[in-house]
């Protein structure tokens, strides 16, 4: 179980860094670009998964994860904000999850914890939002596909290199990875 707790972490630190290089390759309007009216911007994700990352890893093991002083329907609306704004509470929410997560231990993975009054095991909860996180994340990478269009740096293995990718991987001494 340790090792589940290792990799959810290394799966978490992953899903940031997928953010993290589509922030670097947009420019400040494009983190706030809309595809129409009824679409989410990077930046309205953005202060969703803060809201959801705040309310549900703060206090973790100790009081609801949805916590009273969230306003979720606000996290969808638009509101001023420079790109460091958005980049800070981008960061501030994964390293509440980070510190939250880093904090257990193989014990904890079988306490309740609760979300809207229903009952989750600690192990449950974490694969609620390993679940969750990247669809989100996935959301911020394709939004920034389209506004980048033909300059996107891919953060995968780019359209017609799989060949060489797998040379050179299977070109390489077989090891274990978390």
């Amino acid at each position: 179980m340790d090792n589940f707790l290792a990799s959810s972490l290394k799966q978490f630190h992953e899903f940031k860094s997928l953010g993290d290089k589509t922030f670097d390759q947009l420019s400040d309007e494009q983190l706030f670009w809309q595809f129409n009216p009824s679409s989410n911007s990077i930046a309205l994700i953005v202060k969703h998964l803060h809201g959801n990352m705040l309310s549900r890893w703060t206090d973790f093991l100790h009081s609801d994860g949805e916590k009273e002083g969230r306003d979720r329907d606000m996290e969808f609306e638009n509101t001023e904000m420079s790109r460091a704004q958005l980049i800070a509470q981008w960061n501030e929410g994964w390293d509440c999850l980070f510190q939250a997560l880093e904090s257990l231990n193989e014990q904890d993975l079988t306490k309740t914890i609760f979300i809207r009054g229903e009952g989750h095991t600690v192990l449950a909860a974490i694969h609620r939002q390993l679940a969750h996180y990247p669809y989100h994340v996935g959301q911020i990478v394709y939004i920034g596909k389209m506004c980048q269009d033909e300059q996107w740096t891919s953060l995968s293995i780019p359209k017609g290199k799989s060949a060489d990718f797998n040379q050179e991987k299977f070109g390489q001494s077989k090891k274990y990875k978390l």
